[in-house]
């Protein structure tokens, strides 16, 4: 269980102020209702100090308990769930009885869908308040954040009011505005405005309550309106015989649930039921290319074209809509004519072992979504991201042994159609992986895991061989999830060392000289694609070796690797030189051009925090240039760099261009910088060694280097940020990949405004992350790279504690767990001198320091305020400040509302001590190639 927040005390299950704060009259708040909402005000009340003696809400849905519930038995507060607190119109004396018991003074009702009956209304002293999401007396009734919308409101918002019985008519308490923009829906009023204001305002409701002034304003009937609810399917037709502006925003108003309602009259007669999704006002006059279609009660023409459907208002003025609902299944609007001649397929009659693994995918849906499952369950609309697909797709694998993609879920999002793709494929058998004949023969580790048995090379590669290290000397390699020894892999020494760069310079000046530029793409292509099929293996592979969390490690260490030698691949014979005007002595001509060459023999230094990933990020550049290479990957997980080996002589790579040192850094590492034959080297690691390796570079032989060292990235949150958005992604800038990220945030500088519900809603996702077995699919943080790491991360804690930060949770390892599992941490009250202000941590701990938004430039000094530039962040919705942040602050990447976005395309690397060059995109093929310069005079 984890500790009260803020030091709040509880006792006999019930929540009781600590902090001696005088009210009027000790509250005694039963909360009534549901949902996120109804959870947040819950644990703001509490925050405040206030009593909540009991929580009421719906019954479980299936196995599923309302988050209202969870979060209320989080905090040892009674939970009591009714099904309804009515029967035929009369209470039910049991419900009343439970409610009473638990002596409530003054009954909250943030969201409630269900009749509460007023023997409960009126049965606390202090009466009832409801949140209502319009401004009363306007928009009664339930639909009325649509309605808002419909009607085309300019100002949108809600109300706190004393119930009474009439309906939405009680006295308001108060009320909160905010304009409503041209592009708003549904979804963004309430994100934007009406969910985080709405938290806050119940629990000031409950302050002026307490405090004896909260006032009770009659509603006024001048500018009242009752409208009718939209989840009558009747309510939710949109009438086309309007102008356009009345269309676009009736279709919003029900955007993206449950969708406007319009009837397409088929050529044959019929008339087909549509749901209207996506809708904007075009600017469009004309309409190449389009085809008519009949909309019933349209009164102008109405089209489809490649950008979608286009309805004309009584006005002249088109509305476009993006997307199409017919039946069960969303297509792109402008598809509307290929998918309605596509011949419809009947459902597959399913057999009795396909029913079993029908409850199966249904179980598996039901795990990943937390809802009960309907074939129009429709993956993506409940709120599923990219992490959940790779989770579905292997579980779904895993499970039936059957090939899908992700391709395959976003084909058939809705599990109606899912279950038939499967079952299809499942009628189908799995053929054969195409796969290489070439036989290897290699000392091996044989890794059974994942339902899989790998075989892993536990040699180094040298001129397209296995061997063993002089000595047959061996390093042992460690599980991070269990503290066993996987294997022992070779030990390289300095012979050994000399051995791989001799053959990569053989290889350079020979064999891979013959190979043309595409030839070289093609080789490329050809390894992608075995990295594809064996994608399982290394995720596995990565999982075990390095901690990596396997959904995690299939979706980056893995995907971005393939990702990479794809997008290299494609470079590879587009390396050009230029034609450049000189001014020659007359009356002789010059042409002069330059040309752009490979450098040689270039050795890579890789870490340990993504084995695949980096390796690939630099070889791909490196061998798309022409380069012959060799890698020394990190000493602490070698295994997938050893894997990647055996896949280079299955795509058909030439013995000696690509090599594979293992053992440690200062013997095998320290001797690739120091070789002459190297003349290029690439590095990811720590500042420190990075400033050795550059020494030695610049004292062997002057050798080209390319460094991306530490870093101690800021990410700025403003106030006026996306602040659910913010708390999500600022989460994953630090404890993506259990924090082992080199562009990880390492300070946060949350604005005061929002400093506290910043803390408390990571909190709040910190409880929600499953620490665990990485190749558990449900787990979402893994166990640290390797022991002494680990020992790092502590020691790193306890500094900050000496140093007078507050640690608000973690700081240690995780109890009654094996492995190298550290808890994810978060500290506040951090001051700029401090260690954890100035350090990287490489770990999941989260440093928070606050500030004022009235001067920028402090702020930015403050940001900067570090020897190190990799990466930095901000959100805020004003771009103004994002841009003039992204142009002051000392930084290779610069975030802006979103965080550890990268991609092969686009180039990374740091600025100061975070070292310099580039990897990714175009730029990457600098740091692997020369320019030489020619004139020809003629």
């Amino acid at each position: 269980m984890s500790a009260p927040v803020n030091g709040v005390g509880k006792a006999n299950g019930v929540h009781t102020p600590s902090n001696g704060h005088h009210h009027v009259e000790d509250l005694k708040i039963a909360i009534i209702g549901q949902s996120n909402f109804a959870a947040e005000v819950l644990e703001l009340l509490l925050e405040r100090d206030h009593m909540v003696v009991g929580v009421f809400t719906i019954a479980d849905k299936g196995t599923r308990e309302d988050v209202l519930a969870t979060t209320a038995r989080h905090h040892r507060i009674p939970v009591f769930k009714f099904p309804a607190w009515r029967r035929k119109g009369v209470p039910i004396p049991e419900v009343l009885e439970q409610y009473r018991s638990v002596g409530a003074n003054l009954n909250v009702l943030p969201f409630c869908s269900q009749f509460i009956p007023m023997e409960v209304i009126d049965g606390a002293a202090f009466g009832s308040i409801c949140y209502h999401p319009s401004l009363l007396p306007l928009h009664r009734g339930a639909s009325a954040i649509s309605w808002t919308l419909i009607n085309g409101d300019e100002r949108a918002g809600f109300s706190i009011f004393w119930a009474d019985d009439g309906l939405d008519t009680g006295p308001v308490l108060l009320q909160k505005q905010c304009p409503v923009y041209g592009d708003d829906t549904l979804d963004s009023l309430y994100k934007r405005f009406l969910y985080p204001e709405g938290v806050t305002s119940m629990a000031d409701a409950v302050d002026m309550i307490a405090a004896g002034t909260a006032p009770k304003i009659p509603q006024t009937e001048i500018g009242a309106s009752y409208d009718p609810a939209l989840f009558r399917e009747e309510n939710q037709y949109v009438n086309l015989s309007q102008p356009a502006v009345a269309v676009f925003n009736f279709i919003r108003g029900l955007d993206s649930v449950p969708g406007a309602l319009a009837i397409v009259e088929a050529d044959d007669g019929s008339e087909v039921p549509v749901r209207l999704f996506g809708a904007s006002l075009s600017a469009r006059k004309n309409l190449a290319n389009a085809k008519p279609i009949r909309l019933k009660g349209a009164t102008g023409p109405t089209y489809v074209s490649k950008e979608g459907l286009f309805i004309t208002g009584t006005d002249g003025r088109l509305v476009k809509v993006k997307r199409l609902k017919r039946g069960n299944k969303v297509i792109q609007a402008g598809q509307w004519f290929e998918q309605a001649n596509a011949k419809p397929t009947a459902p597959l009659e399913l057999s009795e072992k396909e029913l079993e693994a029908d409850a199966l995918l249904r179980g598996i849906w039901k795990a990943i979504l937390k809802v009960e499952i309907e074939p129009e369950t429709d993956f993506f609309a409940c709120g599923a991201g990219s992490m959940d697909v790779v989770r579905l797709v292997e579980e779904v694998k895993d499970t039936l042994e059957v090939p899908i993609s992700n391709e395959t879920l976003f084909m058939a999002p809705m599990y109606g159609e899912f279950v038939q793709e499967v079952v299809l494929r499942l009628r189908q058998g799995t053929d054969s992986t195409p796969g290489s004949s070439i036989r290897l023969d290699f000392r091996h580790v044989l890794l059974q895991a994942n339902r899989r048995e790998i075989a892993v090379p536990t040699q180094m590669f040298i001129g397209g061989r296995f061997v063993d290290a002089e000595g047959e000397k061996t390093l042992p390699i460690v599980n991070p999830t269990t503290e066993q020894v996987i294997c022992e892999v070779a030990a390289a020494s300095r012979a050994d060392v000399d051995a791989a760069v001799q053959s990569a310079d053989e290889a350079f000046r020979t064999v891979w000289t013959s190979v043309s530029a595409r030839e070289r793409g093609q080789l490329m292509y050809r390894l992608a694609d075995l990295m594809e099929q064996h994608k399982e293996e290394l995720a596995t592979i990565e999982s075990i070796d390095s901690g990596a969390v396997y959904t995690l490690a299939l979706k980056t260490h893995v995907g971005m690797s393939i990702d990479a030698w794809r997008y290299y691949a494609g470079w590879a014979d587009k390396i050009e030189g230029t034609t450049i005007p000189v001014s020659p002595a007359r009356p002789n001509h010059v042409l002069t051009f330059t040309k752009r060459e490979p450098i040689g023999v270039c050795a890579l230094i890789t870490p340990w925090n993504y084995p695949l990933m980096m390796l690939s990020w630099k070889m791909a550049a490196c061998i798309a240039a022409g380069n012959t290479v060799v890698i020394k990957p990190a000493q602490v997980c070698p295994l997938t760099a050893l894997k990647f080996a055996e896949l280079t002589v299955r795509a058909g790579f030439p013995p000696g261009v690509i090599n594979v040192v293992t053992g440690s850094g200062s013997l095998a590492g320290q001797a690739l910088a120091e070789h002459a034959l190297v003349r290029k080297l690439g590095f990811t690691g720590s500042t420190p060694i990075g400033k050795r390796i550059m020494a030695t570079c610049a004292e062997s032989n002057i050798k080209k280097c390319s460094m991306e060292l530490g870093g101690k990235s800021p990410l700025v949150i403003f106030a006026d940020c996306d602040l659910e958005k913010a708390v999500r992604l600022g989460m994953s800038a630090v404890f993506f990949n259990k924090g082992e990220n080199c562009i990880a945030a390492g300070r946060l500088f949350v604005e005061d405004r929002v400093h506290d519900e910043f803390v408390r809603k990571v909190l709040k996702g910190i409880r929600m992350m499953k620490i665990g077995d990485p190749l558990d699919r449900a787990t979402a943080h893994g166990p640290q790279n390797h022991l002494a790491h680990l020992q790092k991360l502590q020691e790193y804690c306890a500094v900050g504690v000496k140093e007078g930060a507050t640690l608000v949770c973690g700081g240690k390892r995780v109890p009654h767990l094996k492995g190298l599992f550290f808890e994810p941490t978060i500290f506040t009250d951090v001051e700029d001198h401090m260690h954890i202000a100035q350090e990287e941590s490489f770990g999941p701990i989260m440093v928070i320091s606050k500030f004022h938004a009235s001067d920028f430039d402090a702020l930015v000094a403050r940001a900067n305020n570090t020897e190190y530039g990799l990466a930095s962040g901000v959100f805020t919705k004003d771009i103004q400040k994002a841009l003039l942040f992204a142009e002051k602050v000392q930084a290779g990447t610069v975030f802006v509302n979103t965080y550890n976005k990268t991609d092969v395309a686009a180039p990374f690397g740091g600025f100061k001590q975070s070292g310099f060059g580039k990897d990714l995109g175009k730029e990457a093929l600098n740091e692997y190639l020369k320019t030489k310069c020619v004139t020809v005079e003629y």
